[in-house]
């Protein structure tokens, strides 16, 4: 693919950004050179090559969502400053 002025002015409205002629030239070139550079990787041969994220094997860790004894409502709020109806009572910020 060849990076042309109308894509870059195209790109530009898509951005919603006004480029010099200079960045213009910059930027062109910039994306010229990554897709030479992606071009230059699809030639990679990967037949059986696993698709990874990762260059470790990483899995996620969970842990058993499971129900366990917690605090009372009133134990929570036993410390609090203020409180009402088991709910903690803060300044009001908003009038």
């Amino acid at each position: 693919m060849k990076i042309t002025p109308d894509l870059i002015k195209y790109l530009e409205s898509l951005a919603r950004i006004t480029l010099s002629e200079d960045e213009e030239k910059k930027v062109g070139g910039e994306l010229q050179d990554i897709l030479t550079y992606i071009d230059k990787l699809n030639e990679l041969d990967t037949q059986g090559v696993e698709a990874m994220s990762h260059c470790f094997p990483l899995v996620n860790v969970f842990r058993p969502d499971e129900v366990k004894v917690s605090m009372s409502p009133e134990d929570i709020v036993a410390n609090a400053p203020e409180s009402s109806d088991g709910a903690f009572v803060v300044p009001k910020t908003v009038e």
